[in-house]
């Protein structure tokens, strides 16, 4: 594999965390590893590899920017970060309400309401 894809793997479990992770390769076959080596290169060896905002900066960003596209999976997952990232509850509320004001009120709304489940889940109280 090439550095970038070592870099990104490496980031890709501090964010997610080595289970998550470990069950993604796990389910991995010859048709999906081009498009998992493309997000393991691209999302986390190239941009969550990068310096200039820390994990917590770009974890409040990855989430504005799942919830304004509505990718209420990949929200969950992202907030289910936020453990290994150090975004809290109330930052993570702050990104959302971003959302409302710059991509819309249903989707912020949708969001909140993924995040507070998912908190849950987690055992965590926003």
């Amino acid at each position: 594999m090439t550095e970038r894809y070592e870099d990104g793997m490496r980031v890709r479990r501090s964010v997610l965390g080595d289970a998550h992770v470990d069950r993604a390769e796990a389910v991995k076959t010859a048709f999906d590893a081009p498009f998992q080596t493309l997000i393991t290169e691209g999302a986390w060896g190239s941009v969550w590899a990068r310096e200039g905002l820390t994990p917590r900066e770009r974890s409040l960003v990855t989430l504005a920017l799942l919830a304004a596209g509505g990718h209420w999976d990949e929200v969950a997952m992202h907030i289910r970060a936020t453990a290994n990232t150090g975004a809290t509850p109330a930052e993570v509320r702050e990104a959302l309400l971003h959302v409302a004001v710059y991509a819309g009120v249903p989707a912020a709304n949708r969001a909140l309401k993924v995040a507070k489940a998912t908190y849950a889940e987690m055992g965590v109280e926003p």
